[in-house]
């Protein structure tokens, strides 16, 4: 018998999803983004893609609609851009994916699978770093700890639920930082996260570029100052020194 706290999710009138809306939030991504839609495309159950640009200053919108995609200006923001590109989203349901995540040809079909069992509100991928520095490998295995230990999923895994299940908890929470974060708590309040059967491959560029072990401190100390209560704009200005 399902408790008490799924019971929102569920109704009389439930169909399983069949299409998906692909939202993705840019800045200067004019690199990174051709080769995540090419691997997009290889989904057939992607009805469109979305790409939300925070004000790039390379030719990223350009690259994005030459690659048939829908592009909409949004203020800077990585939870405003997604909520942005997601209240246009025509699809049964609702990817948010970073720029430099790339999908496997079965990985819309897995979340869809996912989404078919009404008492899940929402979910990811499992994930792993695409040529990674000895430090940030075994990724795929900290996925399962993030979800069943701290109730949550990363960004960089993807997150999916059905379009009515997002407009149900108020969209994708505008904040500047943490919005996977708040996300999830949402979602959770509705019904369950669940995990994909398939892997997505992101890039460990931001790792590279800062430092594995000084952005991992960095990450964990907003962390930590997001549980004791900082708020959205504090955080950023912590995670962007």
């Amino acid at each position: 018998m399902l408790s008490r706290q799924f019971l929102p999710v569920i109704s009389e009138n439930f169909i399983a999803p069949r299409t998906l809306s692909v939202v993705i939030p840019t800045w200067n991504e004019e690199l990174a983004l051709p080769e995540t839609i090419r691997h997009l495309r290889a989904n057939p159950e992607v009805k469109e893609i979305i790409v939300a640009d925070g004000g790039s200053r390379d030719l990223t919108c350009k690259v994005a609609a030459q690659l048939g995609c829908h592009v909409i200006a949004s203020t800077p923001g990585r939870g405003t851009q997604m909520r942005a590109g997601a209240i246009g989203a025509s699809g049964d349901a609702i990817l948010l994916l970073h720029a430099d995540t790339w999908m496997p040809p079965h990985a819309a079909r897995a979340a869809l699978d996912c989404l078919g069992d009404p008492a899940v509100a929402g979910g990811g991928y499992w994930k792993k770093f695409r040529d990674p520095p000895l430090l940030l490998r075994g990724s795929k295995w900290k996925c399962a700890v993030r979800l069943h230990v701290c109730r949550r999923i990363a960004g960089d895994q993807g997150i999916f639920m059905r379009r009515e299940v997002l407009q149900q908890i108020g969209g994708v929470p505008d904040v500047p930082l943490m919005e996977e974060f708040e996300l999830c708590k949402r979602l959770r309040r509705v019904g369950r996260l669940v995990l994909a059967d398939a892997v997505v491959l992101t890039s460990p560029r931001r790792f590279i570029e800062r430092g594995v072990l000084r952005t991992y401190a960095r990450m964990w100390r907003v962390m930590l100052q997001y549980y004791l209560g900082a708020s959205p704009a504090e955080l950023r200005r912590v995670y962007e020194r």
